[in-house]
């Protein structure tokens, strides 16, 4: 059953702590008016948002029941897998489930064009042009054959807001978690962060 990530995680409310971190940072007597007071809360607010992002960990917002794929798996049971779920990308795992790669739509699409495509209608128009499906180019290969590697991945312990530097720094949808031996035990996409992002803001 999946798990609903609001019954995981909560959202942070001011603290007491928060407010008197925020007052301490207000240099002279503090007259509570209506300006100081907005003052107050933003600095409280910038407390509770900092202690959340260091709170919540890649364990707290990823989705347990990973697709993945071994280094052999042959192409097109990477591709059906991926359309049977829906999903942009998988981790490509040894036996031990220790994470050696990952598999994006990308990473077809460059082994099967000339140039990296733009969009998908750059696809079309090649195929159109070579008048043929240039998937056949890659019917024999394996999954090991495409990987990029090695991997970017996060331990399950790694802070919110390390995830989405991960993510902006390697301009990436998706971090495969690794326990402390490697071993895949989770993964996180931008609509995680997303979500955990709005339930903070939200409650």
């Amino acid at each position: 059953m999946p798990v609903n990530h609001e019954e995981r995680i909560k959202a942070p409310e001011i603290s007491d702590e928060d407010v008197y971190e925020a007052m301490k940072e207000i240099d002279g007597y503090l007259d509570i008016s209506l300006s100081d007071f907005r003052e107050l809360y933003l600095k409280a607010y910038g407390h509770a948002i900092h202690r959340y992002e260091h709170s919540v960990k890649a364990s707290d917002i990823m989705t347990r029941e990973v697709i993945s794929v071994g280094r052999d798996t042959c192409l097109i049971e990477v591709a059906k897998l991926m359309a049977k779920f829906d999903v942009s990308g998988v981790p490509v795992v040894a036996q031990d489930m220790t994470i050696i790669g990952v598999i994006s739509e990308k990473d077809f699409l460059r082994r099967m064009v000339t140039s990296l495509p733009q969009n998908f209608m750059s696809v079309i128009s090649e195929c159109l042009g070579n008048k043929g499906c240039l998937s056949s180019t890659i019917n024999a290969e394996k999954a090991g054959d495409i990987m990029a590697y090695p991997a970017i991945s996060c331990h399950a312990e790694t802070p919110l807001f390390r995830l989405s530097a991960l993510m902006n720094i390697h301009k990436i949808n998706r971090l495969p978690v690794t326990d402390e031996k490697n071993r895949l035990v989770g993964i996180i996409s931008r609509t995680d962060l997303v979500r955990a992002y709005t339930l903070r803001t939200n409650q």
